[in-house]
């Protein structure tokens, strides 16, 4: 491996906390999304990288399932943002107070 592991684990916990950042400051339905696919991408990125520290593919074959569930979360996700904003005309996530 050329990276060092401890290189990758970094980039990774930055990623993630950027994405964690992204996802809980804030106000905007897609800008969440977005930091919600930062820290899969991240989790990802660790799996590969761990995969090629110990030379064992299953890290990167549960790297590809989570890019599955990444672009099935992001479907799901655009599809109630897109009704949500059809219902409320608002992105703002405190606009929606339907389930209180």
């Amino acid at each position: 491996m050329i990276v060092p592991f401890s290189h990758v684990l970094f980039l990774a916990g930055i990623l993630f906390l950027m994405g964690i950042f992204c996802a809980v400051t804030r106000r905007n339905l897609f800008m969440i999304v977005l930091g919600v696919e930062i820290m899969l991408n991240a989790a990802s990125i660790v799996f590969v990288g761990a995969a090629l520290r110990w030379y064992d593919l299953e890290g990167q074959a549960f790297a590809l399932l989570v890019l599955a569930v990444a672009a099935t979360e992001v479907s799901v996700g655009l599809a109630m943002i897109v009704y949500a904003y059809r219902r409320t005309g608002s992105v703002d996530p405190g606009a929606f107070d339907l389930l209180k």
